[in-house]
């Protein structure tokens, strides 16, 4: 059944201590550690900073000591959570627990107890949870961060959360956690067709560097980025186009008519279709040759 090979998949990665801090832990802790490191910096160099009239807005605003909202914070936070960084580090969980059982030899003992289908599906419900988990710890991470921020600057701390901030935190973390899923979902496919881990890890990274340079030819061939053609082959723009609907204001009012409809598909697309793909290669894969 499903249930016991997610079971027997969640105690296996419950034993990989190493997996787990790469996935989960490492991300967090670099995140905090540079933005502590930055505020000091910035907070040693202030009167610089402050007399420089041609310093950006942005680094200006940090030196301030008005009120710093945690709760308009933590929405921005939720906006980054998909960041390259951290689908690099539960890309590295994911390659573990997908390409392991390759690696090992170990499909043939352990095909015999449920089916491939469960056997899959079960290594990427445990992926699931270890990109919301690892989501959790970055929004733990943030609220540290921010915390350190209030008192190096001596900032008051202030928490407004208005429904709409509720709906755009929901919104951000759904969609970051659907993009962090769509790597995993390539990572199994390059798993099962390879057998190797690091295709498992390398293969999604590469396409989603080969996303930035796809614009620039389409638009060369007289394709616009909003085209079908253009969104269906880009499925990191189609994630742009819905975090702008999610954040609502002038910048979702701003993406042309029928754009949604169209990045919804490609995001869906680039999600199932490699799902569909592992799973029909590994049913009829000859396990005997590992």
């Amino acid at each position: 059944m499903l249930v016991d090979a997610i079971r027997a998949e969640g105690f296996r990665v419950s034993k990989n201590k190493t997996a787990l801090f790469w996935s989960l832990a490492f991300v967090p802790i670099i995140s905090v550690a540079i933005g502590a490191l930055t505020n000091f910096v910035l907070k040693g160099s202030e009167t610089k900073i402050l007399g420089d009239t041609k310093m950006p807005p942005e680094v200006r605003e940090a030196l301030t000591r008005g009120t710093l909202d945690m709760g308009e914070a933590l929405v921005q936070a939720a906006a980054g959570l998909a960041n390259p960084l951290v689908l690099l580090f539960v890309l590295i969980g994911a390659a573990t627990l997908y390409a392991g059982d390759y690696r090992w030899e170990t499909w043939r003992l352990i095909s015999a107890r449920n089916s491939r289908v469960n056997l899959l599906l079960a290594k990427l419900a445990i992926v699931a949870v270890l990109a919301l988990a690892a989501m959790g710890f970055m929004l733990l991470a943030s609220v540290i961060e921010n915390l350190i921020k209030a008192a190096v600057f001596e900032r008051t701390l202030a928490f407004s959360l208005t429904g709409e901030m509720v709906g755009q935190f929901l919104g951000f973390v759904g969609l970051s956690w659907l993009r962090i899923l769509q790597f995993a979902m390539m990572g199994m496919l390059a798993a099962v067709v390879t057998r190797s881990l690091l295709a498992a890890l390398f293969v999604p990274l590469v396409f989603g560097i080969a996303q930035f340079f796809t614009p620039n030819p389409l638009m060369q061939m007289g394709v616009m980025p909003d085209a079908w053609l253009a969104i269906l082959l880009n499925p990191g723009a189609a994630t742009d186009a819905i975090q702008a609907s999610i954040r609502g204001g002038a910048v979702a009012a701003a993406l042309p008519d029928g754009l949604l409809l169209k990045s919804w598909l490609s995001v869906g697309l680039w999600t199932l279709a490699p799902l569909a793909g592992a799973l029909a290669w590994f049913r009829r894969q000859d396990l005997s040759k590992e």
